[in-house]
């Protein structure tokens, strides 16, 4: 039942875009704060990185309609694609490199909300999850961690960075499969066949398109799988 189902809907509107708004509020102070502190830079963004992406989850919670999700997603796109080219929200550049991941992100978001949201918002959430918290452990992990790296196209990765964005994403699957319908062995099934797919377009996919081919193929494929099994 929608946690907003017991009172007016301008009421639940308004709760509704509270939440989304104190989170991200709450976000970006978190990152303002680490990037004045002199933190990592990919600590900084990666913090925004997972941050954002669990919007998408909020919304879920709260049963955000489709209509304002869209209108959210296509504004961060905007901002993100801005942002390539202007100083509009210094945290979230790439590190030591220029690509459009940012607005790749938002964008994979926007199109999972258009495709799903209406009638399978919970494979919306698993792309949208796997790429926050499925990259942004491989990028934190592999940093502190990754000895055993690899360069493909100019992308430096690790075996490290990798192992923790198929478990990761492992983990994501299976709680958001749990809330959906209960935890079942076939879940685990489904789940780590779509988080190495994940974790090989993580480290082979060129320029930040990760950022959107990981949250769509990761979407799909569960879908895909959900259903015939």
């Amino acid at each position: 039942m929608p946690i907003t189902s017991d009172i007016s809907p301008s009421t639940a509107l308004t709760i509704q875009i509270s939440a989304v708004a104190i989170w991200l509020g709450l976000v970006f102070l978190a990152s303002d704060i680490l990037r004045r502190l002199k933190q990592d830079p990919e600590l900084v963004r990666k913090v925004v990185h997972i941050g954002t992406g669990n919007v998408l989850l909020i919304a879920w919670w709260l049963h955000i309609p489709t209509w304002l999700c869209v209108t959210a997603g296509v504004t961060f796109s905007a901002i993100a694609l801005a942002s390539h080219y202007t100083n509009i929200l210094p945290m979230i550049h790439d590190v030591g490199r220029k690509t459009y991941g940012v607005f790749y992100y938002a964008l994979s978001i926007t199109i999972l909300v258009v495709l799903l949201w209406d009638s399978h918002p919970q494979y919306a959430v698993i792309g949208v999850m796997v790429m926050s918290w499925g990259d942004g452990m491989a990028a934190l992990i592999g940093k502190r961690f990754g000895k055993h790296t690899f360069v493909h196209l100019g992308n430096k990765r690790s075996v490290e960075g990798s192992v923790a964005m198929f478990v990761t994403s492992l983990m994501v699957m299976i709680g958001i499969f749990g809330l959906t319908h209960g935890i079942h062995t076939r879940d685990i099934g489904i789940a780590m066949p779509v988080a190495a797919i994940a974790a090989l377009l993580e480290a082979y996919s060129p320029g930040g398109t990760d950022n959107i081919s990981v949250p769509l193929s990761s979407a799909a494929l569960s879908y895909v799988l959900q259903s015939i099994f």
